[in-house]
């Protein structure tokens, strides 16, 4: 099992951090392939990377990692999300490989497994709920796609229901993957779900992010590591 580099910030902190963690990704390799988290945690993310100077967006190809099956400018739509925080900012040309969540579940997963065609993505940014979910990929899904298609239709627990979703099979083949994880309310699953990793006995699909030749980092605030061991689980930043 692929044990992540943790580091630890104060909540005040981590947005910033992760955004030049990011940063560092993305000046260091040129031509990135990044997939997108949806959520609050990521809003204040993308702001503070709308304001970087370092990074030549022009070179970015933006993809998502899963999409509420909304349209586009619909409350609940991550690209909106994203838009609104991040891509509204940016001066020049971007390419922007969005969802489309207006079409239905089935074809709206074939346009966008097509326009992620074989490459791997380069970064692929995660948060994780509070039931052990990541991307659109919950525990009550019985095919979470370890194999098969790069692009898989899921299930949430909550409105809007319906979603599509990176497959676990093509999070896992990612240069890197970056979890991003705050809030007290988190706190026991991040625990529960690092034991899983560690005992190499994943259950919950955080669990089974696993990059197969990737790098794996947990960037956590102290409210979301609260449980954790710090001798044995925690780097700080």
């Amino acid at each position: 099992m692929v044990v992540p580099a943790i580091e630890v910030f104060a909540p005040d902190e981590l947005a910033a951090a992760a955004a030049a963690r990011l940063s560092d990704e993305i000046v260091a390799r040129g031509r990135s392939r990044i997939a997108l988290a949806g959520g609050n945690t990521p809003r204040p993310i993308y702001e503070a990377l709308a304001q970087s100077s370092r990074i030549d967006w022009s070179a970015v190809h933006l993809f998502w990692g899963d999409e509420r099956c909304v349209p586009p400018d619909h409350a609940s739509s991550n690209y909106r999300m994203v838009r609104e925080t991040l891509i509204e900012r940016l001066k020049g040309p971007i390419h922007i490989h969005r969802i489309a969540g207006e079409l239905p579940p089935s074809d709206a997963a074939a346009a966008y497994a097509r326009a992620l065609g074989d490459e791997p993505l380069d970064i692929v940014l995660l948060g994780m709920g509070d039931d052990g979910h990541t991307a659109s990929l919950f525990p009550s899904m019985a095919d979470l796609g370890a194999t098969g298609p790069a692009v898989i239709r899921g299930t949430a627990p909550s409105e809007p229901r319906e979603r599509v979703t990176l497959s676990l099979a093509t999070i896992n083949r990612a240069r890197l993957v970056v979890f991003v994880i705050a809030g007290a309310a988190k706190a026991p699953r991040v625990r529960e779900v690092l034991d899983q990793i560690q005992n190499d006995a994943p259950v919950l699909p955080s669990a089974k992010v696993q990059p197969v030749s990737g790098r794996l980092l947990w960037l956590l605030d102290t409210s979301a590591a609260a449980e954790l061991n710090p001798r044995r689980d925690r780097k700080h930043g």
